[in-house]
């Protein structure tokens, strides 16, 4: 479908932007302006704690200079101020090293149309809604039998509409909202006082999880963890549930950013084309879901992006570009640029999935006599460079296939790479993060315990 044109007074102050910068002296340049608005409520035990409600309006320009680039950003856009913009971010670009690998995307590979992906709802909500689901919230989780005690509930909404314009020809935006919900609750006493949350994400209002839902599945978690057992040292299948298993897949995105491959800084730097997984794995990267928390028309350089396979039945098929890494790599860039307006471009990625298997989540206990089922971890114990996974987690442990007590104060540890080849997926994938798992067993990582 043809493009939807960008807000008419936002490109008409990049469209002046960009031609300041070059009467300055830049040879090309591109400025990013994002305006969002947000709303936000908590309260604990009954009681409102915060109502904010917050308007921006930032704006960024790149400039460049031969192979010499500069980024100035700033709140104000009145004509004075951007011309003044354009003359200091060309004389930064001036005084800084070269840098080969640093420019605009080719025109060639510019985005030319792009999907409507639903991504802004268009109705905002009332203070006075959010202060009344929150309300529902926290009570339905704290009636839940065992909860003592309430962390606070929030409640928040936002929306931004961003434009992008560059001096190769590229010029588009969008818009994107949120709405979100979550609870934190205590259970127990004293020394046994154990702590769970639940929340939701959406983009639209009616595709939000009810507060009566939220609520009543933080108060269930909370409860099932109280009087957690220590275990033995040993070496067993651990399980991942749903809620931290994307954090594997975010792991391998880390990994494979074009960034790391260029600085030879990750585990998987030798990899392309090898299995890393078990046969039969498929992890997408798709910008382009419909209302995904992650979409977006066009990267933010202005390229085309679109879904493809990061895992191809095992195997690294790709690593995330955007132009400079690719630059680097002697690659093209695969349209996975990311920006603010204070710094300039760089790989990420977009709706991340692991997709499922065929077995229940059920059917991927059943056959395991010792085992840890997970569902929190603590710490960020990951060495991006030699693959080591060390986390505190706490969950469940499993006996004969079933989930028989609750565990605490544990690490789990593994080499990802190792962790990847032995990986199985359960049926049960939901999209609710934006990178997002389904139940995943993990063969013969150490857990240390007493």
């Amino acid at each position: 479908m043809p493009p939807l044109p960008p807000d008419a007074t936002a490109a008409g102050i990049l469209d002046d932007l960009l031609t300041l910068a070059r009467k300055a002296g830049a040879d090309a340049a591109d400025a990013l302006l994002v305006d969002s608005a947000a709303m936000s409520m908590s309260q604990r035990l009954g009681k409102p704690e915060e109502v904010q409600r917050a308007e921006s309006g930032d704006l960024g320009l790149r400039v460049f200079v031969g192979k010499r680039q500069a980024i100035v950003s700033s709140t104000d856009r009145s004509p004075a101020l951007l011309k003044e913009l354009a003359e200091r971010a060309v004389a930064m670009a001036r005084l800084v090293p070269e840098d080969d690998f640093c420019g605009l995307a080719d025109p060639d590979s510019l985005a030319r149309d792009w999907p409507d992906l639903d991504l802004c709802d268009p109705s905002e909500p009332v203070a006075e809604d959010l202060l009344a689901q929150i309300a529902e919230l926290e009570e339905t989780a704290l009636a839940v039998p065992g909860v003592s005690n309430s962390e606070g509930a929030d409640a928040g909404w936002s929306r931004s509409t961003v434009t992008l314009a560059a001096s190769n020809g590229f010029s588009g935006g969008y818009s994107v909202s949120r709405r979100s919900l979550s609870v934190s609750v205590l259970a127990g006493s004293g020394t046994g006082m154990e702590r769970d949350y639940d929340y939701h994400s959406a983009i639209y209002a009616g595709d939000l999880e009810s507060p009566v839902t939220i609520g009543r599945r933080a108060g269930e978690r909370v409860v099932a963890r109280l009087n957690p057992r220590k275990v033995a040292t040993q070496a067993v299948p651990v399980v991942f549930d749903p809620r931290v298993a994307g954090g594997l897949v975010s792991h391998l995105t880390g990994a494979i950013s074009g960034a790391a491959i260029a600085r030879g800084t990750s585990f998987l730097k030798d990899k392309m084309g090898q299995a890393v997984f078990a046969p039969g794995i498929t992890i997408v990267d798709d910008p382009h879901i419909r209302r995904g928390l992650r979409s977006k028309p066009f990267d933010a350089e202005g390229q085309a992006n679109g879904r493809r396979n990061l895992i191809d039945g095992g195997v690294l098929t790709t690593w995330l570009l955007d132009c400079r890494s690719a630059r680097q790599l002697g690659l093209a860039s695969t349209g996975h640029a990311s920006r603010g307006t204070g710094g300039p471009p760089g790989p990420s990625a977009t709706n991340v999935y692991l997709a499922p298997g065929e077995e229940t989540p059920e059917q991927l206990l059943a056959d395991i006599r010792q085992g840890f089922y997970v569902t929190s971890l603590m710490g960020s114990g990951v060495n991006g460079i030699t693959g080591d996974y060390s986390r505190g987690a706490s969950g469940f442990w499993i006996e004969d296939g079933k989930i028989a007590f609750p565990v605490a104060e544990v690490t789990i540890a593994g080499n990802l790479k190792d962790m990847y080849l032995t990986l199985r997926p359960a049926n049960d994938l939901e999209f609710r993060h934006g990178v997002d798992s389904p139940t995943l067993r993990v063969e013969g990582m150490t857990v240390a315990g007493t």
